[in-house]
């Protein structure tokens, strides 16, 4: 792979067996990796059958190349398609798939981004503060530092960074920034580490929720999940797959309530208390519906305030996790969570 760090022709993608086992390549048929990152997963499902065929999608167009020159060998088979996965709906109606096998997204930030010297996502590294995965649009992570008030950092720290000193960091960014603009990977994670006065050394750096916070911000990545869920399960072929790998709570909260939505299960807080939220597959003849409920011409329950509507069975009941033995070979994968539902047959 011509201009691919030696360290990634090696790249070992998150779950490969578990997402194999659960699409089922080894069937043929079209499968979409919305996701395609330096393409792991998608040469696992080229090579699981000569009659497989995978569109692959990346905001990313440094990533999306190398996984272009990794499938190669495929010739038309692969198709890579330079968009943002949320836009599967739009893309797939411009090339006129309708339905297909399995679809695929897997969230996670590759160690090849991690790794870039340009790209600002690791605070491992001085390098500009960039963090967009999609170098022509946005604005980037300084941007946001220099611009926020300090409420609307010290809210963004802690929404999705999930950070319990949020505030303390945004005010010190705030006075940083009267001083100096903050525009550097290490100038940032000097103010957090200066911030939560955690001198030491630690086992998780004091400025990754802040990181992280400011990656999902920048990226937008938790808008739009629950609409993609709902896209990717209409594209499905009848008993066709989509399978979700997450890496943090938030991620994997939005794609659990999701699942259950187009599993057809109402998520409308219950009338009374102590309910739980109600299987549109069973009578609603509860005494206080949660919602308005209607039939869909195709015979679908469907809740019009929360919009419950039996597309898919769920299949992981619970997230499969990575086994130990992945783990150790790729610590970055302690934290990755799969769920998978399955399109419901004719």
């Amino acid at each position: 792979m011509s201009g691919v760090p030696e360290q990634e022709q090696s790249h070992e993608p998150v779950m490969l067996a578990e997402v194999l086992d659960w699409l089922r390549p080894s069937q043929g048929g079209l499968f979409i990796d919305c996701t395609v990152g330096l393409g792991g997963h998608t040469e696992g499902i080229l090579k699981a059958s000569p009659r497989t065929r995978v569109i692959g999608f990346d905001r990313d167009l440094d990533s999306l190349e190398v996984a272009r020159s990794r499938v190669k060998e495929f010739g038309e088979r692969f198709t890579g398609i330079h968009a943002n996965f949320k836009e599967l709906g739009p893309v797939l109606n411009s090339l006129g798939v309708t339905q297909t096998a399995g679809i695929l997204a897997d969230l996670g930030i590759s160690s090849y981004q991690l790794a870039g010297e340009d790209r600002g996502f690791s605070f491992q590294a001085e390098a500009p503060l960039d963090m967009r995965m999609d170098r022509s649009q946005g604005p980037t992570a300084s941007d946001l530092i220099n611009r926020l008030s300090e409420v609307e950092l010290a809210d963004l720290i802690f929404k999705y960074g999930e950070e319990r000193g949020a505030r303390r960091i945004a005010r010190a960014i705030f006075r940083e920034r009267h001083r100096h603009r903050v525009t550097t990977t290490t100038q940032l994670a000097q103010i957090v580490v200066r911030a939560l006065n955690v001198p030491g050394r630690w086992r998780i750096h004091p400025a990754t929720r802040t990181f992280q916070a400011l990656r999902i911000a920048v990226n937008q990545e938790l808008e739009g999940l629950g609409k993609f869920v709902s896209t990717g399960a209409s594209h499905l072929e009848p008993s066709g797959r989509l399978a979700i790998i997450s890496f943090h709570s938030l991620e994997d909260g939005i794609i659990k309530r999701a699942f259950r939505l187009a599993s057809g299960q109402c998520q409308c807080k219950p009338a009374r208390s102590g309910g739980r939220p109600l299987d549109m597959t069973q009578s609603l003849d509860l005494g206080e519906s949660p919602g308005q409920t209607s039939v869909s011409q195709s015979g679908e329950a469907v809740c019009e305030r929360c919009g419950a509507r039996k597309q898919v069975k769920i299949l992981t009941r619970r997230p499969i996790q990575p086994g130990e033995d992945e783990i150790k070979r790729n610590p970055r994968a302690r934290s990755a969570r799969l769920r998978v539902c399955e399109r419901s047959p004719v």
